[in-house]
């Protein structure tokens, strides 16, 4: 135990800004109206929000490359936005995260944006700017000539981010996996939705328990047995080599072929788990190409997590916020 203590406290204060990784995905601007709610419109039985507060942050693929850029990691992204002003405040927030967006293509459609109305803690109203259509070839190959070029200069990792928005679509998905294959860099997928033919031969996926459900016959419960068993049948099926299951209150399950390791999550008052999934393959990612064994890379993305749910909104855990929460984990567990 002290060894993996010494090996991970090492990982979090020095060795992550070593490692570079490449996002690639559906990008997305977050956008946070904050208000208070004290009486019922005149024009219609709806709440008037008195806003007294707004916030954007990066999204989707976008909010797994900002968990990246704040824990010191060299990141770079690829994905689609329009030529618009929510594509102009995320650029503007990559420059200031110095987060590499060379891979950013621009296209007709709108940039993706969600935005969202907040009375107190209580979300009350979201608004979707999104065209979900699959991307056209045109940009797709615009897309894949980067990641190409990217794999030949020289990169540890690759976490698809699929959030059902039309960056990932099959040919994207299976294109990047086989040159991940072909290049010896491994590669992480957060999936979305029942076609997942798509990840096929990926080193790692990270779904949670609605999106394991979404491909099964019948559901099954948030059980360890039934997730290893799960998890077994998607190694089976997809030729996916390892699977990180994230359970909510129930923690996270790292199934691989040869070991099974089901880690208890972190006792925390939760706020809100939006965001928590990018957190979890951010930081599982990062420890795996890092050298991280995968046990230790997912206890790692457990402990982010813990601090992500914590949070009201979009939240993306930083370096001193990950080797706070480590700190105080090793001292519990030495008690």
């Amino acid at each position: 135990m002290t060894a993996k203590k010494d090996r991970l406290k090492k990982f979090v204060t020095s060795e992550m800004s070593k490692v570079h990784i490449l996002v690639v995905g559906d990008v997305m601007l977050d956008k946070y109206y904050y208000g208070e709610v004290t009486r019922i419109s005149p024009e219609a039985p709806v709440p008037i929000t008195r806003v007294v507060n707004t916030k954007d942050t990066m999204g989707g693929a976008a909010n797994v490359a900002h968990n990246l850029a704040l824990l010191g990691c060299q990141t770079s992204i690829a994905g689609f936005v329009g030529d618009d002003y929510h594509c102009q405040t995320l650029i503007d927030k990559f420059i200031s995260r110095g987060i590499d967006y060379k891979g950013i293509i621009y296209r007709e459609e709108p940039t993706t944006t969600k935005l969202r109305v907040i009375g107190g803690h209580q979300q009350m109203l979201r608004l979707d700017f999104e065209d979900t259509e699959s991307v056209k070839p045109l940009y797709a190959n615009r897309l894949l000539n980067y990641v190409e070029q990217t794999l030949e200069n020289g990169i540890d990792a690759i976490i698809i981010s699929d959030y059902g928005k039309g960056a990932c679509t099959e040919d994207v998905c299976s294109s990047i996996i086989e040159l991940c294959n072909n290049s010896e860099v491994p590669v992480f997928v957060d999936p979305k939705g029942r076609e997942w033919e798509k990840y096929t031969n990926a080193d790692y996926i990270t779904p949670n328990v609605k999106e394991i459900n979404a491909i099964l016959e019948k559901p099954i419960k948030n059980r360890d047995e039934a997730i290893q068993q799960a998890a077994n049948y998607i190694m089976s099926k997809f030729k996916i080599k390892n699977v990180l299951a994230t359970r909510s209150e129930c923690g996270l399950s790292m199934v691989s072929p040869k070991q099974v390791t089901h880690i208890p999550t972190k006792s925390q008052e939760v706020f809100d788990v939006s965001g928590a999934g990018d957190t979890v393959i951010a930081v599982f990612a990062l420890g795996i190409a890092g050298g991280l064994p995968a046990r230790d890379a997912a206890y790692l993305a457990n402990l982010a997590a813990s601090v992500v749910v914590a949070k009201l909104g979009t939240y993306a855990v930083s370096k001193d916020e990950l080797e706070q929460v480590l700190l105080k984990q090793m001292q519990e567990e030495n008690k």
